[in-house]
């Protein structure tokens, strides 16, 4: 399959994307998180067998960037869980085609957790389907799904995938 043709500039703006995302949500700065998507956006997280059967269930499911933007005040300042921090490895994404405007990429990805008095572990693994747009800003994602692998996840995922 011919893979679609995007300019230098394009692909060099998409992996800053991709590394400016998993930088900011691995400092923990939550404010920042919302401003990667697009005003009507969709962010979810699901598991790989509901997205492989086309079943609609998912972990997180976030519509617009003023869901992202409350889920991030939530993390600030309302849930309570044990702190921790997060570590994103992101390969390379493909840029699988591109159509109206909307760049369509895909990347695996792992992320590792830290627990202050523990040793570092696999937290999350799987492949973001994303969405890409070109705004004033720069480009965004109109559309993020972390589909991940396995069916047994910790008892909470508080932070951004």
């Amino acid at each position: 399959m011919a893979k679609p043709l995007i300019d230098l500039q394009t692909w060099f703006d998409i992996q800053q994307l991709y590394a400016d995302y998993a930088s900011a949500v691995d400092s923990r700065q939550w404010d920042l998180w919302p401003e990667f998507f697009t005003e009507q956006c969709v962010y979810k997280l699901q598991p790989r067998e509901n997205f492989e059967r086309g079943f609609p269930l998912c972990t997180l499911s976030f519509t617009s960037k003023g869901m992202l933007k409350d889920r991030a005040y939530g993390i600030q300042e309302t849930l309570f869980h044990d702190p921790y921090y997060q570590r994103h490895v992101v390969g390379a994404p493909m840029v699988l085609r591109v159509e109206d405007g909307r760049i369509h990429t895909e990347a695996n990805y792992a992320v590792f957790r830290t627990k202050l008095d523990k040793e570092s572990t696999v937290f999350n693994v799987g492949r973001y389907i994303d969405t890409i747009v070109q705004t004033p800003e720069g480009f965004k994602f109109a559309e993020r799904l972390c589909v991940y692998d396995s069916e047994m996840i910790p008892n909470s995922i508080i932070y951004p995938i």
